[in-house]
């Protein structure tokens, strides 16, 4: 089943943009590892907010994702940037409207 995981990361003021740059670096491992969407975005109601949505083949993928030596390293080089503040939610995806559902013709 399908997994979405939607969250926000909170950023040292002034950082966002540093930290944006590393979320939206190149990652042909993410998709390798199962990730069918990763998407970053900000909003200038909240200017040290980044959002981020992802969209996996499952929650093991995404799992399975965070061992990555090129996701460690990320991880590495935006902990500075962070400030600890973080939220969002998980779920497993049962439709779109933009697609079939699993057995319709």
């Amino acid at each position: 089943m399908t997994f979405a995981n939607v969250g926000t990361l909170e950023a040292v003021p002034g950082k966002r943009d540093e930290l944006v740059e590393i979320l939206t670096r190149r990652s042909p491992d993410l998709a390798e590892a199962g990730c069918l969407l990763y998407e970053v975005g900000v909003s200038e109601e909240q200017p040290d907010t980044v959002f981020v949505a992802e969209l996996w083949t499952s929650a093991e993928a995404h799992q399975a994702s965070l061992g990555l030596e090129s996701v460690q390293s990320a991880i590495q080089e935006a902990r500075p940037l962070l400030s600890g503040q973080m939220g969002g939610f998980r779920f497993d995806v049962v439709g779109s409207p933009l697609r079939d559902r699993p057995g319709d013709a």
